[in-house]
């Protein structure tokens, strides 16, 4: 072969490349201005490049200060996949769904946008609620700082009882059968 011919073979390689780039790039705007209209926000927004994300966390429920989170490097990647999750939960759907919407996007965003998916409200209320619907073994919510299913905080727990008139660090005695 003449060194023409492997110009134009590389040439209609690049082209296939271009115009599958550009494909898949249709298929996620084409996803997102669905599930933006799904949610009831304007369906041009997806096309917007970081109005898009500030309408994505409007869409979530999360405050539009998370932005800056989102320029931060290293630190973005945690939430953007953490708002993608959040995404994936307004519309009820699972974990796993947030895997395809991470890993192929231009597949699950249309999957989730011409899908029969109907967008729940922000999921920011319901992320609170914990691990499996608030029915979690670890006292159902994530806040940290509730202490009314621990029980470790309980009354009955000598070494958290300030009325307890028994040093905590005094063995005890098995009661007398």
């Amino acid at each position: 072969m003449e060194q023409e011919s492997y110009s134009a073979v590389g040439a209609g390689i690049g082209m296939f490349g271009v115009i599958l780039y550009l494909g898949i790039i249709v298929l996620y705007i084409v996803g997102m201005w669905k599930v933006f209209e799904k949610a009831g926000k304007p369906g041009w927004a997806a096309i917007i490049p970081i109005y898009n994300i500030i309408i994505l966390l409007e869409i979530i429920g999360k405050p539009t200060i998370w932005i800056l989170w989102m320029l931060i490097p290293c630190v973005n990647i945690v939430f953007l996949i953490w708002a993608t999750n959040l995404m994936a939960k307004s519309f009820g759907k699972t974990e796993g769904f947030t895997v395809g919407l991470i890993l192929l996007p231009f597949v699950f965003y249309p999957l989730l946008g011409f899908g029969d998916a109907r967008y729940l409200g922000p999921s920011a209320a319901e992320a609170q609620n914990g691990f499996n619907g608030g029915n979690n073994p670890f006292g159902g919510t994530n806040n940290p700082f509730n202490n009314t299913n621990n029980p470790f905080n309980s009354p009955n727990n000598p070494f958290n009882n300030p009325n307890n008139p028994e040093d905590p660090n005094k063995p005890t005695t098995p009661p007398q059968a």
